[in-house]
């Protein structure tokens, strides 16, 4: 017996599968493969699934946030920077230009917040829309902003302020009108009264041929074209209109006219405070009825242009009120309506001292006296 063969074992007949088994078996092979087994398999996890369907809406969810949002970005307008309230702004409106030209120009400026909002606000302006310059304040609500073009455009202007002198009404001129207008062209209209009396016959006998004092404290608005002469007939035409409802009776009762109220009204301007201007006329009135130098150190400032040294009360003129008695010359500065009433209607007092200086908290405090004794007391203690 060769090795191969040594090495091989053979099967006692005991130990080999007998046809009876061999049957079994194949049947038993068969049954299985044919047998539900599902129900002792162990069971697949959901949660795999859940997971899918989760990302899947999540990635749906965040593609119609991009759409959106891309559509949004595509129809509206970037934020923009509003003006902060309270704080003024101009915007021009050029001569042809459309409401939307104006709305973004509103919008730029921060004056609006939205074109569309404006538009939709502002339909009916197209037609009526007047080029020029307009003034917006930051807060305004879009019917105000809309309420400001509708009236039309802001007029460029000048100020002649209560207690201003011709001169420097002169100045405020020539500044308007950015040198269309000379100071001193403007003057020469004003040392001219005489050509303005056929149609102002309030400036006839006016001192040295000036309208000083007729330049009628207000804002005026700068007209195209306009010359020294159209300015001047806008401020007799304000003081003719201003004055026209003066009741002059009591000035008339102290022997004094028109032109003579005009000049003390002036004084009256550079010398009181608001709230006791009829009681200072009360004061050079009486001094008047005893002919008492005025002493009014604002006529001799007006002559020289500066406040009054000791040396300057003794210059000699027609406007130092210390070295004569009576009214000065000629109005000293162009008064307020104010004043002019105060003068037509003073306080009836006796006194004919008044002193003024501010107090420990800077307000300013008027003392009046009805004899020198008083007046010194009151300077003394003040």
């Amino acid at each position: 017996m060769t090795e191969r063969f040594a090495m091989r074992r053979r099967l006692s007949y005991s130990e080999r599968p007998t046809h009876a088994a061999r049957a079994a078996h194949a049947r038993g092979e068969r049954q299985f493969k044919t047998y539900d087994t599902s129900a002792i398999r162990p069971k697949r996890s959901k949660a795999p699934a859940i997971v899918c369907g989760i990302i899947v809406l999540v990635f749906i969810a965040a593609v119609i946030v991009g759409v959106v949002s891309l559509m949004r970005g595509c129809s509206s307008e970037p934020t923009n920077e509003l003006l902060p309230a309270g704080q003024e702004a101009t915007v021009t409106v050029e001569s042809g230009a459309g409401l939307s030209t104006v709305a973004q120009q509103l919008y730029d400026a921060g004056i609006i917040s939205s074109t569309k909002d404006f538009l939709s606000q502002a339909s009916g302006l197209e037609t009526s829309l007047a080029a020029g310059s307009y003034s917006f304040t930051g807060g305004m609500a879009l019917e105000d902003v809309v309420g400001v073009l509708q009236a039309g455009p802001v007029t460029a202007s000048f100020t002649v302020t209560e207690g201003m002198t011709a001169a420097q009404a002169a100045e405020a001129v020539a500044s308007a009108y950015e040198g269309s207008i000379t100071a001193e062209d403007f003057m020469a209209a004003v040392h001219n009264a005489s050509a303005y009396v056929a149609d102002y016959p309030f400036v006839e006998g006016a001192y040295d041929n000036s309208l000083e004092g007729f330049l009628f404290p207000k804002t005026y608005d700068i007209v195209e074209g306009a010359t020294p002469d159209t300015v001047v007939r806008q401020m007799l035409d304000q003081y003719r209109t201003e004055t026209a409802s003066l009741d002059y009776s009591y000035v008339e009762s102290r022997g004094m006219t028109p032109y003579q109220a005009l000049i003390l009204a002036s004084v009256v301007e550079k010398e009181a405070a608001e709230d006791n201007r009829a009681t200072v006329a009360s004061v050079f009135y009486n001094r008047l009825a005893i002919s008492m130098p005025l002493q009014s150190d604002a006529t001799v400032a007006y002559l020289i242009s500066d406040d009054p040294t000791p040396e300057d009360l003794e210059i000699e003129s027609p406007y130092n009120t210390y070295l004569n008695s009576g009214l000065p010359a000629g109005p000293i500065c162009s008064p307020g309506l104010s004043c002019l009433q105060a003068v037509c209607a003073p306080e009836q007092t006796d006194y004919l001292y008044f002193y003024f200086a501010t107090d420990e908290s800077g307000q300013l405090q008027y003392y009046f006296s009805q004899d020198y004794d008083q007046h010194q007391n009151a300077i003394a203690t003040s």
